[in-house]
C-alpha cells in the first residue's frame, strides 16, 4: 500500500506489531518505521511533543538563543522542530534507532547526533554541558529504564533544567514504572541532585488504540542543583 494511502488502522497494526519485542529489536522496527513516523504520529493525533514544548516555554526563564539543548530519544527531530519555532536555536540529539537518526539529520536543526541504545550504553553526552536537557515518549515500560534519569541529571549544567514526560499505561509492568520513576524522581531531590520546579498531566496526548478515546500522561520539569 502506498504511504499516502495509509490508515489509522494501519498505523494501530503497525504499533501492536512490535509487543513482545526486546530493545534492540524495538530499535530495528523504529528503523523501518522512521520514513513515514512523522505522517503517521501526526494521523494518530500524538501531541505528546507538542504539549512538553508548550510545558517547558511557560516554565523556561534563560535566553532561548543561547542555550544548550540535549534532546534525549530524539526520534526524527519532532522537538527540535517545535522548540526552534520559540526561539531555541543549538541542539544535540540521542537516540536508539539510527534511522529515526537520519531522518532528524535532514532537518538541518542538530549540531551533533549520536546513536546509543539508551539503558544498555551509557547517555552520550559530557557531564554538565546542557542548558536544557528532554526527554518525550521513551519514559516507559521496555523502552528506558528508570536509571536513565541521573544520565538525564548529570548531562545538565548545574541550574539546567530537565523536562521529561511520561505516558501512564493501564498494565501492570506500566504501573509498577510509575512508581518506580516517582519514587527516583523524590529520592534524587532528597538527594540534592536537582529541585522540583513543575509537575502537569497530560490529557488527550495521543489516541488510545486499546478503548478510551486518548491516553494520558505526565510531564515532570526539574531543575539542577548548583552545587
Amino acid at each position: 500500500m502506498s504511504d499516502s494511502f495509509r490508515t489509522v488502522d494501519d498505523v494501530k497494526t503497525l504499533l501492536e506489531s512490535w509487543k513482545g519485542f526486546d530493545s534492540r529489536q524495538r530499535m530495528k522496527f523504529y528503523d523501518s518505521w522512521a520514513e513515514t513516523y512523522d505522517q503517521d504520529t501526526e494521523m494518530i493525533n500524538y501531541r505528546a511533543p507538542h504539549l512538553m514544548v508548550d510545558f517547558l516555554n511557560a516554565n523556561f526563564s534563560g535566553n532561548r538563543e543561547e542555550v544548550q539543548v540535549l534532546d534525549v530519544a530524539c526520534g526524527s527531530g519532532l522537538v527540535a522542530k517545535l522548540m526552534i519555532e520559540l526561539g531555541f536555536k543549538h541542539f544535540a540529539g540521542v537516540d536508539g534507532s539510527k534511522g529515526m537518526l537520519e531522518q532528524a539529520a535532514k532537518t538541518g536543526l542538530y549540531q551533533d547526533l549520536k546513536l546509543a541504545l539508551l539503558g544498555t550504553e551509557p547517555l552520550p553526552a559530557q557531564t554538565g554541558t546542557f542548558d536544557v536537557v528532554v526527554i518525550i515518549g521513551a519514559l516507559r515500560e521496555g523502552h528506558v529504564p528508570v536509571s536513565i534519569l541521573r544520565e538525564l541529571s548529570d548531562a545538565a549544567k548545574p541550574g539546567g533544567y530537565i523536562c521529561m514526560s511520561r505516558s501512564d499505561s493501564k498494565s501492570e509492568c506500566g504501573k509498577e514504572y510509575k512508581v518506580s520513576m516517582e519514587k527516583e524522581l523524590q529520592q534524587m531531590e532528597e538527594e540534592g541532585l536537582w529541585t522540583h520546579v513543575m509537575t502537569e498531566e497530560m490529557h488527550k496526548y495521543m489516541m488510545d488504540f486499546d478503548g478510551d478515546e486518548y491516553l494520558r500522561g505526565t510531564m515532570h520539569l526539574y531543575k539542577k542543583s548548583l552545587v
